[in-house]
Order: C-alpha cells, then structure tokens, then sequence
C-alpha cells in the first residue's frame, strides 16, 4: 500500500474511532468508548506510517538524483 493510501486510510480509521468514542461516551458503553479510542489511536499510527513513507520514499528519490548528477559530471570530466 503506498503511504498516501495508508494516510487515507488512517484518516477513515481515525474518524471510525472518534464516531465510536463519542457513541460510547454518550450511550455510557465504557467499552465502546474504549474500542473507539483505539481505533482512533491505530488509524493515527497508520497516517504517520504513510507520511515516513512518503517521505523515505522522497529521500530516496533525493540521492538516487544527485549520484545520477554526479556520475553524469564525472563522465564529462574524463
């Protein structure tokens, strides 16, 4: 899955969480409300796993650049 659909997703998980929170917390179900709490947390997680991938992923992309530059500069000097 690429880290913008682990954001997207995250971002429903996370809203999936918060509805349930607060379902639970209005209707007294402690563990409702508690089940949300981590859903919430977990769908957190996962946006932060899409954005250190996206940007691993930009990184990456960053020095395959610059050693292409370089190599390009070292074969116009020969």
């Amino acid at each position: 899955m690429s880290g913008q659909g682990k954001k997207i997703r995250g971002k429903a998980q996370e809203a999936m969480g918060r509805a349930r929170e607060k379902a639970g917390r209005a209707t007294g179900d402690e563990e409702q409300r508690l089940k949300g709490t981590g859903e919430r947390v977990a769908g957190k997680t996962r946006q932060a796993a899409g954005e250190a991938g996206q940007t691993v992923r930009g990184t990456a992309e960053e020095v395959k650049g610059k050693a292409e530059e370089t190599k390009g500069r070292i074969r116009k000097n020969m």
